[in-house]
């Protein structure tokens, strides 16, 4: 089970690159690391992709306990139905151009995280750059929502954590390219991520429902442990 979970996150981590890229990119191009020697350069920006993913294990860490807790009253296969279910009616929502409920809250938090995020910027230093990847994983993201669904999924604290931190690992090859090379990502590349994005959210709601309804297909729809 362990192993399996490390290895979801990385490859949910891997599949959602194209998305950080695309959507994550100008922030990872802003950090200012473009006066430093290349070994500084280097660590400047493997802090703060390493901040990144300590914030995602910490949520993983909280949304696991809550789906301990899940867990242990009986309703694992209910709520995995039900968060399948949910993503689902957000893919629908997507495609019909239709904002999801509370979006609105959703903006606030966004625009505060932003602020947080361009305070670390501006102090320039190795605190600075790991505190602002620890921010950048606060921002609202579709695709961190569908890890931390997984992270719930788990079952467990300790294996919530270690999905969402291999799922912020996964993310760093393509994130540390692009801040170490510099290059943008077009509009039409961005616009082909934002329209694929979706479709990650339609699998990840059909494995869900498929998990809860106990079919005994291995790694699929197994037997959930609570029964």
């Amino acid at each position: 089970m362990f192993w399996e979970v490390i290895i979801s996150g990385l490859l949910l981590g891997g599949i959602s690159s194209f998305h950080c890229v695309g959507m994550c990119g100008p922030l990872a191009l802003s950090l200012p690391v473009a006066h430093l020697a290349v070994p500084g350069r280097v660590n400047g920006i493997l802090l703060y992709n390493l901040g990144r993913a300590f914030t995602y294990a910490e949520l993983g860490l909280l949304f696991g306990f809550l789906g301990r807790q899940v867990s242990l009253s009986g309703f694992q296969q209910v709520f995995s139905i039900a968060a399948g279910i949910t993503i689902l009616l957000s893919f629908a929502l997507t495609i019909l151009h239709k904002r999801f409920p509370g979006t609105k809250a959703v903006n606030h938090f966004y625009i505060a995280v932003q602020s947080l995020v361009a305070r670390f910027l501006r102090k320039k230093s190795t605190a600075g750059f790991l505190l602002t990847g620890m921010a950048n994983g606060l921002l609202p993201c579709g695709m961190v929502y569908l890890a931390i669904t997984g992270a719930m999924a788990t079952g467990t604290p300790v294996h919530g954590m270690t999905f969402m931190a291999a799922f912020g690992l996964g993310t760093i090859p393509a994130m540390f390219l692009l801040s170490l090379a510099g290059f943008v990502v077009s509009m039409r590349a961005r616009g082909i991520v934002r329209r694929l994005t979706p479709f990650a959210f339609l699998f990840m709601g059909l494995l869900l429902v498929l998990r809860g309804m106990e079919l005994g297909i291995p790694f699929i729809s197994p037997f959930l442990p609570a029964n």
